[in-house]
């Protein structure tokens, strides 16, 4: 393969990987604890026959942006925002532990807190449950109680706490699905105290601004790319028109 046309084409690849994470990162300006997605270039040593410094670049993964998004007022009971470092563990699709930042809480109509995206919300024996409640309180210590439907204000008793766990965010990779796990597959550490507030939630990380300028660079990237690869295959054409009218 032509040298020009190679180092084209695996830019070009390079540039589509990060404008996907960009694009992502785009449609989630609004999402609640989002994370931004990042990506960058790494290089790679080229096996088999040749010289030894054959060296290759490609796009790869780089994790995500860990600083915390702004604080969001809600006034809403079920709305919380974490400490930095900590996570709310929540059931997946396969109702393994996980994380996630989103502290946009709700109970469905079967009585279990979940965030916003329907994941169930974890306490210290599973998911929680909510009985039937005229008031709910989440306190900072993560404790949910409630007023029975029905009763009175005396009869206020705490129904479950919500689990908060500790990680690194070195130790924390994200999934697919949008949620985070330790890197080792193993639990998080739970933690007590004040872990978290209510009637806020953290705002999506993503800078809007930024990601839009980002985006249109790697436009122009990718259309310069693009132009090189037809420029090389039009060259590459253009020789093989002499060599036969050579021959």
């Amino acid at each position: 393969m032509d040298k020009s046309l190679y180092v084209a084409m695996t830019g070009a690849a390079s540039t589509l990987r990060a404008q996907g994470a960009v694009s992502q990162n785009l449609a989630n300006v609004s999402t609640p604890g989002f994370r931004a997605l990042l990506s960058h270039t790494e290089t790679f040593k080229i096996e088999g026959h040749g010289l030894k410094s054959r060296y290759d670049a490609t796009g790869v993964d780089g994790g995500f942006d860990n600083r915390m998004g702004p604080l969001l007022s809600t006034g809403k009971d079920t709305d919380v925002a974490l400490r930095e470092g900590l996570w709310l563990a929540v059931a997946d699709g396969e109702g393994n532990e996980a994380y996630t930042r989103g502290g946009e809480l709700q109970v469905n109509q079967n009585g279990l807190l979940t965030t916003a995206g329907g994941r169930p919300v974890l306490g210290e024996n599973g998911p929680i449950a909510i009985p039937p409640h005229a008031k709910l309180e989440i306190a900072g210590d993560g404790s949910i109680s409630i007023v029975p439907l029905g009763q009175g204000p005396e009869t206020q008793a705490i129904v479950a706490r919500i689990k908060v766990v500790e990680a690194p965010a070195a130790e924390i990779t994200r999934g697919p699905d949008g949620l985070f796990r330790r890197s080792d597959g193993e639990p998080a550490a739970p933690v007590g105290g004040a872990v978290l507030m209510t009637g806020v939630i953290e705002g999506s990380n993503v800078n809007a601004s930024d990601a839009l300028v980002k985006m249109i660079e790697l436009s122009r990237s990718f259309e310069m790319q693009i132009r090189s690869i037809k420029t090389a295959d039009e060259n590459a054409r253009a020789s093989n028109s002499l060599l036969r009218m050579g021959g």
